[in-house]
């Protein structure tokens, strides 16, 4: 069994950053890919950013240049770090991990970014 852990969620100014932590726990091994996704209330789920095990990553155009998605596979842990946030970017963001047909997702944690 997978469980994935989120920490780094809160409350800040637009233009401020933060920095989001997923760590994974259980059977993780192989190939996979871990990302972030995002809910807005009213809004579907929607890809932020994603990274394979061996570092290929993809973009949301939205957040292309202000958001940089990294990992430690040692740790089995990826990280968001989130810069020149917009009130835009206020939302449930949602970890998760492919590994080959399985997807898991973590509890998510708030980011809400003030005008």
């Amino acid at each position: 069994q997978v469980q994935l852990v989120e920490s780094g969620g809160g409350l800040v100014q637009a233009g401020g950053s933060l920095r989001l932590s997923c760590a994974a726990s259980g059977n993780v091994f192989g190939f996979n890919t871990m990302g972030w996704y995002r809910q807005a209330p009213g809004k579907p789920r929607e890809l932020v950013a994603t990274i394979t095990s061996i570092r290929n990553t993809n973009y949301a155009y939205s957040v292309k240049g202000r958001f940089t998605i990294s990992r430690d596979n040692a740790k089995n842990t990826v990280y968001l770090q989130m810069n020149s946030l917009k009130p835009e970017d206020t939302a449930v963001y949602y970890c998760n991990l492919r590994i080959g047909a399985t997807t898991y997702w973590g509890q998510g944690t708030q980011v809400t970014v003030s005008s």
